[in-house]
């Protein structure tokens, strides 16, 4: 069995003639940053964060970790170092290819077309652009691959707030499967929910509104004989959200 949160939502990428640069912050952002967060550094939200503002966010330092570390969908580019890092970092920050220094052109000439990047296929209210549920939560028989269920998983609160429920909504971050048969899990971008489903049957048993959104897998722990769920919350997968973090543990009362 394999319990898995989906993303029913479609996105949509496209190829686009390789703009002409030839500092080595731009080169550099035009081969490694810009499939992802777009050659205008804007990004696609929130899979895909802007890089417009990445001054008022990280430090030069923060910036330099970032690129060598990676994080979440981000790979590690830990061998871009010395004058091209200081290069590529420069043109995070102002967007603008200054004819700094020249990046040696080495091998074959680069493609002449770029992969222009992610984008959600919204309707115009900003919504997915297809029919609901736009995430689900799904339990699958690998030895059959049949769906043993499958339940629309997330809210959005204005929608709900009309009546418009069992819409489903983006998530990110997996569930966990404790010995009782309990499925814990977050993920949930927009209602903040944290869940606990009944595995045999996707049954909700019980749910609670954390501070912030739950993007990311549970864990569970035994501590002074008591069996604790913690998960970490934060809402930067919501930047129209108050932005903020906290890890929030969960026990039965003793």
């Amino acid at each position: 069995m394999i319990y898995i949160n989906a993303n029913e939502m479609a996105w949509t990428g496209g190829l686009a003639e390789r703009a002409t640069v030839s500092g080595l912050g731009a080169v550099a952002y035009q081969d490694r940053c810009a499939g992802c967060h777009g050659p205008d550094r804007k990004g696609a939200p929130p899979a895909f964060p802007a890089l417009t503002d990445v001054a008022n966010r990280l430090t030069q330092d923060q910036i330099a970790d970032k690129i060598h570390t990676g994080g979440g969908r981000m790979p590690a580019f830990a061998d871009i170092q010395g004058e091209t890092l200081a290069a590529l970092q420069a043109y995070l920050v102002t967007g603008k290819d200054d004819g700094g220094p020249q990046k040696e052109v080495v091998g074959p000439a680069p493609a002449k077309f770029r992969f222009t990047g992610y984008r959600k296929f919204l309707d115009p209210d900003g919504y997915p652009a297809i029919a609901p549920p736009w995430g689900t939560l799904n339990a699958i028989d690998l030895n059959t691959g049949k769906y043993l269920w499958k339940i629309p998983f997330g809210e959005y609160p204005e929608l709900a707030a009309k009546g418009m429920t069992g819409t489903g909504s983006e998530n990110y971050g997996g569930p966990i499967l404790t010995a009782s048969g309990l499925l814990f899990i977050g993920a949930t971008i927009y209602d903040k929910k944290f869940h606990a489903f009944d595995s045999r049957t996707g049954e909700l048993l019980w749910q609670y509104t954390l501070p912030f959104t739950g993007n990311a897998t549970p864990i569970t722990y035994m501590a002074g004989g008591r069996q604790f769920v913690l998960i970490q919350a934060d809402n930067g997968h919501d930047k129209k959200a108050e932005q903020g973090a906290a890890y929030v543990a969960f026990a039965l009362p003793q």
